[in-house]
């Protein structure tokens, strides 16, 4: 088998595996899931700046963006208050900065992204057991929106 179809046959497993993910996981680790995505696509984007292959950068952060977007749009308001607000701005902010990444070919951009989201996983991901599913009441995201 040659490295171009071993690849291929990688790529399409982690596709499978990723939808079969997707398919049974609760609304907390499709967020994480989001998160994770988010992340890898701006550091591999920060890799293409490195490798100055710009088209290939620009892709990676427009798909970043929409991932973010996704969160930002996947917020409720009203069942969210200061939390879910503070967020939207947060997520506003990161896509701006995606955007000044893009334009000026900035990793130090890239790297303030990366840290901000970090924060934010760090902080989802801690959350306990009884918050991430509280009996009910409505949860502070609706459906998370996959870009």
């Amino acid at each position: 088998m040659t490295y171009t179809k071993k690849s291929k046959a990688a790529s399409q497993y982690g596709r499978v595996a990723a939808e079969s993910e997707v398919a049974y996981a609760s609304p907390h680790r499709l967020v994480q899931m989001l998160m994770e995505g988010a992340l890898d696509k701006v550091a591999t984007a920060k890799g293409m700046v490195e490798r100055k292959d710009y088209s290939g950068k620009s892709h990676q952060i427009t798909w970043a963006m929409s991932i973010v977007d996704g969160l930002r749009c996947s917020l409720d308001q009203e069942a969210g208050g200061e939390i879910a607000a503070n967020l939207n701005d947060l997520y506003s902010y990161i896509n701006r900065r995606l955007i000044d990444a893009n334009i000026a070919n900035d990793t130090a951009i890239l790297d303030e992204v990366i840290g901000l989201l970090l924060e934010i996983k760090s902080a989802w991901d801690a959350m306990p057991e009884d918050i991430r599913n509280p009996a009910g009441q409505r949860a502070v995201l609706t459906e998370p929106m996959i870009g």
